[in-house]
């Protein structure tokens, strides 16, 4: 007798893939977020790929999981998948203290960020016919 299941948030030809606590800002995050959205999802895995930020490593893993998850789990075409949504979101602050000059503190927060990365198959022999 438990809780009745619950439906399912994403489309038939949707599936996603969730990084939490990630250790960068929202901010520098989502820079690179930016970069594969609505991108087909080879270019955005060579965009990934040769960017010179630390966090596109983290951000091309969640990807390679999201597209894993439409192969896998939902039978997705991955040539026909798309970066439908690429969402950054704040986790939590650690916040810690340096000593400064005159016996003062200076405070250093240290962010944490959470991407959630979906996935959406196109069929894409009706673009190319328009």
């Amino acid at each position: 007798m438990g809780k009745p299941k619950r439906e399912r948030a994403l489309a038939d030809s949707e599936a996603q893939a969730v990084a939490t606590f990630l250790r960068t800002s929202p901010r520098k995050l989502d820079v690179v977020a930016g970069l594969i959205r609505n991108q087909p999802v080879d270019r955005a895995i060579n965009q990934l790929s040769f960017s010179k930020r630390r966090v596109a490593q983290d951000v091309k893993k969640t990807l390679e999981s999201a597209i894993a998850n439409a192969e896998n789990n939902h039978g997705l075409d991955i040539d026909q998948l798309v970066v439908a949504e690429a969402s950054v979101g704040k986790r939590f602050v650690m916040k810690r203290f340096r000593p400064r000059a005159r016996g003062r503190a200076g405070r250093i927060n240290k962010f944490f960020s959470r991407l959630r990365i979906v996935v959406r198959e196109v069929d894409t022999s009706v673009e190319e016919a328009a």
